[in-house]
């Protein structure tokens, strides 16, 4: 009750074990929920197969009745292209073909793609398909969303992105789609805890775990917009940024003025038993 949407991503060939098969785990949270809308955020779709995929996304609309949804990356580690045997500076092209197969497979029909027949089936159960939407955070990543018809979840890593958004769609005579830009520092990581002097000190090191993990991936000037550039964890905790440990009150506060709690309660292998005290302070103290 009260939960908006659960959220999986994916990445690959990382030694911490993040999550690499999100289809799966999406899957499992659909077989075990009834209501809750779940989103592949981000997919990387160029590293897979359209086809499978296609079909894949099919039966798993099937399935969830329709509550799943993706958003799209390009993806932008060399590494995880070079394990999928897939061509890193083609992957911007690779990715506008492949939602063009998806689209394509979805009406049930025959068609060709690279010399190879194929029909999926069975359909999926939301017309045209599930819900696609395009992650990035440049100028032309807003600009292919547009001309594909597709809305655009960003990182808030740039601004003014809404601006060329907007008007590209304008030019493709598409219609705009939902778009999202968080201001930079907009929780995504956040916790609640009676003591966050305390609570810092044991989620703490996990979140910097996670926070340095995506450093190294997304260069150090992306890092520090996001709050995710720091050595320690008093570092991370003085950044304010995405990682934040608030009181019950203060959580209320936030989601007052924000309209939103977002939390990731397995952060950078963050044990369970860690984990479940912020969520149960989450349902009862905060939402009544």
């Amino acid at each position: 009750k009260g939960c908006i949407q659960l959220v999986v991503s994916e990445h690959h060939g990382s030694p911490d074990g993040y999550l690499p098969s999100p289809m799966i785990l999406a899957a499992a949270l659909a077989g075990r929920t009834h209501t809750t809308p779940i989103q592949v955020a981000a997919l990387v779709l160029p590293l897979h197969d359209p086809i499978s995929m296609a079909e894949q996304m099919a039966v798993l609309d099937l399935t969830s009745q329709g509550r799943v949804s993706y958003v799209l990356a390009v993806g932008y580690l060399e590494s995880e292209f070079e394990q999928y045997g897939q061509d890193f500076a083609a992957r911007g092209q690779r990715i506008e073909t492949c939602i063009e197969v998806l689209q394509t497979a979805w009406t049930g029909k025959p068609f060709e793609f690279e010399g190879r027949s194929a029909q999926v089936t069975p359909q999926p159960l939301t017309p045209g398909g599930p819900t696609l939407l395009m992650g990035g955070h440049s100028p032309r990543v807003a600009r292919r969303a547009a001309r594909l018809g597709l809305g655009m979840i960003a990182q808030g890593l740039q601004d003014g992105l809404d601006e060329v958004y907007y008007a590209a769609c304008q030019e493709a005579g598409q219609p705009p789609g939902l778009f999202v830009n968080p201001i930079p520092g907009t929780i995504t990581a956040g916790f609640i805890h009676p003591d966050p002097d305390q609570g810092w000190a044991e989620i703490g090191p996990h979140l910097l775990h996670d926070a340095r993990a995506y450093a190294a991936w997304l260069g150090e000037k992306n890092a520090r917009r996001t709050g995710q550039w720091a050595q320690t964890v008093d570092e991370l905790r003085e950044a304010n940024g995405i990682y934040r440990i608030l009181t019950p009150e203060q959580a209320i506060d936030h989601i007052r003025a924000a309209g939103v709690w977002v939390t990731h309660p397995l952060c950078g292998g963050l044990p369970p038993e860690l984990a479940w005290p912020s969520l149960e302070l989450l349902v009862n103290e905060v939402l009544p």
